[in-house]
């Protein structure tokens, strides 16, 4: 199995941080000790400290708090190796917040990572689509996310590389989410040049659950967990079902099954998981539509213009995490196998390619793939300076089934094309934290990926092999801390995979003679960060950041053409502020804003604005409770206008949308909980395009105009569960 892209890194340096501020230095006051971000299997009571380990870390320990639901994982006391160097922008959210903040999809729970937006355009089964840092993500291009040490994103996907459909998550479940951001880290390979985000799961419940949901437009959720101890480990055991239509003219009728079989045994530091988990869905979609539909009076806000939009997919997975400590140092083993079916029918611009039988196409995605990510980690001294060495290979192989098909009404019309894929990639890497005094500690880095694949298509001319390799040096710098305060710097290079079908590509597959040019399998991508982060209040955590992120170019294959489009050498420069307040132990009030300028660097007279990409983003929110008694949450989220197409002449509206929490816990373990979405009822959408379609009796080139996916209204969701 071949893999660069792994799943989540399995360091084994800790992470001192509150429950969630950024990763803390050593010399700090004592502070929260979770498991490593990056490090299998995660969670379990450390019986020991490792051995040989020279830098220690000096943060006191202590056991995470539960989750709303009653969620926990074992006590994690570490006494431990080093922490690794990182960036002002590195952070770790618990699962206890995850959960603290009401949000209307399980993808909304990521938006807890600072400058996150999850939106969705399309049914409540299709992946996400994410923006950060200036960047439009698409469906996770660029975003690497992992579950469980598994990789989300696909490569070469039918719908569009790095697709990551987080659906299956079940947040209840969450250990932790942990976030680093730009390409620093010698550990993230593909997908991560944005930023690379690690949700784990716990091992353990500190109680079973039981809950069911009610909401409005049709939604209904029923949650079963527990976990219980067999023989020398621990079982656990989750059941989620969900049926949703939305306010949708054309209900999405969602029919999810989901559940989670793991089973753990030992340390932090010694010891296994195995887990595995199935998840099932089927829906149907309201996709975008023509913003002069609406105005026309032909549909309203949440009418469609091709009811017969949906699709179906899966997810089946087995995976396993082994690590074990020595003299020699610690090692870590994870491994994954993952069986993944969709299958999607869009329409998007309804008569403008063909005028008699509409424009509907569907998109195929069946695969089987799998991988590994080993490491070792070892303490060392050079002239007294304390050292610690990491090296590791990650490995991932695909073997795909992917398709594009012209469909009416789900029916098929035509093939555009049918391919077989086999796609593996390898990554090796090392990085050595130096701790050169008290106040000073570096990291230098570098990885050498290597991608290869074959692909076989129905038009042997866009059949063939495609390989490539690319190194990647990374850097870090601590400085600090005074007065509570660190400063970081960090740089490195990283890398962008295309689909491999664009590398093989010579002829258009609609007509089989158009020539294509091919584009290069890798792409190169450069970034920087200067940060500070500092506890100088008393119960504030804030870091501020200053980010460049260069692309070479950020060519796509377009899954809704099948072939590839091309794009310019880009540039975004940003800040991120981010912030945490604890006044009181029942209070906690957070606030992150993030601003990206986002162009790009070539001379074009269409234009230098980069479509889709955000200035301005940012989210306020205030939970408040304890583990009895009345809690609640208010939360803000502020998603600013973005240019439609290069010349900033088309421009998308701004959103602000609230959701809010009230609920009761009593001392039973009983919760009733009610959460209200869209507080206020913005009348705003999720996502917009400007882009040329065609309605019935429009003229035969079509209309340029501007297409939305409205945010659902005001909803209120009620729910009951019990703690046992």
């Amino acid at each position: 199995m071949f893999s660069a892209a792994a799943s989540s890194a399995l360091c084994t340096l800790p992470i001192a941080a509150q429950e969630r501020s950024l990763v803390a230095p050593a010399e700090l006051p004592p502070v929260a000790v979770a498991a490593p971000e990056d490090q299998h299997p995660k969670r379990l009571t450390r019986k020991r400290p490792p051995k040989g380990g020279a830098l220690r870390n000096r943060a006191a320990a202590r056991t995470e708090s539960p989750t709303e639901s009653g969620v926990v994982a074992n006590a994690a006391p570490i006494g431990a190796p080093a922490l690794q160097p990182t960036a002002a922008s590195a952070i770790r959210i618990s699962g206890r917040e995850v959960n603290a903040i009401p949000f209307s999809r399980p993808g909304e729970a990521l938006e807890v990572v600072p400058g996150l937006i999850v939106t969705q355009h399309s049914g409540e089964g299709k992946a996400n689509q994410y923006f950060l840092r200036g960047f439009n993500l698409d469906h996770g291009t660029d975003l690497a996310i992992s579950v469980d040490g598994m990789p989300v994103n696909m490569p070469t996907h039918g719908h569009g590389q790095g697709y990551a459909d987080i659906n299956f998550l079940i947040p209840e479940l969450i250990q932790s989410v942990n976030v680093r951001k730009g390409p620093y880290f010698a550990d993230q390979g593909d997908f991560a040049s944005a930023g690379a985000v690690a949700i784990d799961y716990v091992n353990k419940l500190q109680h079973n659950i039981a809950e069911i949901s009610f909401g409005s437009f049709g939604y209904r959720r029923a949650l079963a967990a527990g976990s219980s101890r067999v023989d020398d480990g621990t079982l656990l055991a989750a059941v989620e079902a969900a049926k949703y239509d939305g306010p949708w003219d054309v209900p999405d009728d969602v029919r999810k099954l989901n559940g989670v079989l793991r089973y753990s045994q030992g340390t932090v530091t010694d010891g296994l998981t195995l887990a595995a988990m199935a998840y099932s869905n089927g829906w149907n979609s309201t996709d975008q539509v023509a913003q002069r539909a609406i105005d026309q009076g032909l549909i309203n806000r949440f009418g469609t213009l091709d009811p017969t939009d949906g699709g179906r997919s899966s997810r089946f997975s087995l995976s396993g995490n082994w690590a074990q400590s020595g003299d020699y140092g610690q090692t870590n083993i994870s491994t994954y196998v993952v069986r993944s079916d969709l299958r999607l029918f869009n329409d998007f611009t309804y008569f403008l390619d063909t005028p008699l039988n509409g424009d509907q196409f569907s998109q195929l995605d069946r695969r089987s793939f799998g991988g590994i990510d080993a490491r070792h980690t070892f303490d060392w001294r050079f002239a007294g300076v304390e050292a610690q060495t990491r090296v590791g290979v990650q490995s991932r192989y695909d073997d795909i089934h992917v398709g594009l098909f012209k469909t009416e009404q789900r029916t098929w019309l035509s093939t555009v094309r049918d391919d077989r894929v086999q796609e593996g990639n390898v990554g090796l890497w090392t990085d050595t934290t130096m701790r050169w005094t008290d106040w000073l500690r570096t990291t230098i880095g570098i990885r050498e990926d290597f991608f290869a694949g074959h692909v076989f298509s129905d038009a042997p001319q866009n059949s063939g092999n495609a390989q490539a390799s690319m190194a990647s040096p990374k850097t870090g710098l601590v400085l600090g801390p005074w007065y509570k305060t660190e400063f970081y710097g960090n740089a490195g290079y990283g890398l962008h995979s295309n689909d491999i079908r664009g590398a093989t590509i010579t002829v258009d597959p609609n007509d089989k003679v158009t020539p294509l040019d091919r584009v290069p399998l890798l792409v190169r991508s450069r970034g920087a960060e200067l940060g500070i982060r500092t506890r100088a209040i008393e119960g504030l955590t804030s870091s501020l950041a200053l980010f460049v992120l260069d692309f070479d170019s950020e060519l796509l294959f377009v899954g809704d053409a099948g072939t590839t489009e091309p794009s310019r050498p880009s540039r975004r420069v940003g800040v991120e502020w981010t912030n945490q307040y604890k006044p009181l132990p029942w209070m906690t009030v957070d606030l992150d804003v993030a601003h990206t300028r986002a162009r790009f660097t070539d001379f074009d007279p269409a234009g230098a604005r980069i479509p889709g990409a955000p200035a301005w983003v940012a989210s306020g929110a205030v939970t408040l409770g304890g583990d009895t008694g009345w809690f609640g949450t208010l939360k803000a989220r502020y998603f600013g206008p973005r240019p439609l197409i290069e010349d900033d002449s088309v421009r998308s509206r701004s959103s602000l949308i609230f959701n809010a929490r009230a609920g009761y816990r009593f001392d039973n373990g009983l919760r009733l909980q009610l959460d209200v979405l869209n507080l206020f009822n913005a009348q705003t959408n999720q996502i917009e395009y400007f882009y040329l379609s065609r309605l019935p009796g429009e003229p035969i080139d079509g209309v340029a105009d501007r297409h939305v996916h409205p945010a659902e209204p005001l909803a209120v969701r009620l729910t009951v569960a019990a703690r046992f």
